[in-house]
């Protein structure tokens, strides 16, 4: 038996050394599976200087380091992957460079028929939700139907989108999705970012489920 895990995402633009002491603070709070560095308005030499302040912080916290949409960035700074969300040909350039020695994950397609096309090309995970959307308290509709969908059909994992508050967790583990991502519910917790982890680890580990034969 296994239960969904923890995808954290970065705010979409932070300063580096402070928020790196706010993802300390997350990792220390428990099982965090990786945390993407979504920073899309970035310059690429500023999205490499982010990433190669806070992918020690990840990987020594035990998690996988992702950086959204720049392979040159993610190389460089030592990352444990990429997030491509772009096109079909730049997920399959993207699975040509990393792997199978790092991890390719993707998200943004709109049909179920690209879902699968985009899983074929042996991505790690697929994710479903709209990062470029103000988050609400519970995730979007779309996002638990489409990640139940998948997850019920289909071996590639998948990232299923909460809203900005933990409780919104326990929908998007109900969809069987095998990570849960989180936002503005970390950073923006009343209690900082280790009491947030805590409380959805706490949400999580209610919704094992059977990793397959």
């Amino acid at each position: 038996m296994n239960r969904p895990r923890l995808f954290l995402i970065t705010p979409p633009a932070f300063d580096p050394v402070p928020f790196g002491t706010q993802l300390e603070a997350a990792l220390s709070g428990g099982d965090v599976a990786c945390v993407l560095i979504y920073m899309p308005d970035a310059l690429s030499r500023d999205r490499q200087k982010a990433a190669e302040q806070l992918v020690p912080i990840i990987q020594k916290g035990g998690g996988a380091a992702i950086v959204y949409g720049d392979t040159q960035a993610a190389g460089r700074s030592g990352a444990d992957g990429v997030h491509i969300d772009t096109s079909l040909e730049d997920l399959k350039l993207a699975v040509e460079s990393f792997k199978p020695d790092r991890i390719v994950g993707a998200g943004g397609t709109k049909l179920k028929h690209e879902d699968m096309e985009w899983a074929e090309t042996g991505i790690d995970y697929l994710f479903y939700g709209r990062l470029d959307l103000d988050e609400r308290e519970e995730a979007h509709p779309k996002t638990i139907q489409r990640a139940g969908w998948w997850a019920e059909l289909f071996q590639t994992p998948c990232v299923a989108l909460a809203g900005n508050i933990t409780a919104s967790a326990e929908e998007a583990a109900k969809t069987g999705a095998d990570f849960v991502a989180l936002k503005d519910a970390i950073w923006q917790h009343a209690d900082g970012p280790a009491a947030a982890v805590r409380e959805a680890n706490t949400i999580l580990e209610q919704y094992p489920f059977d990793d397959g034969d």
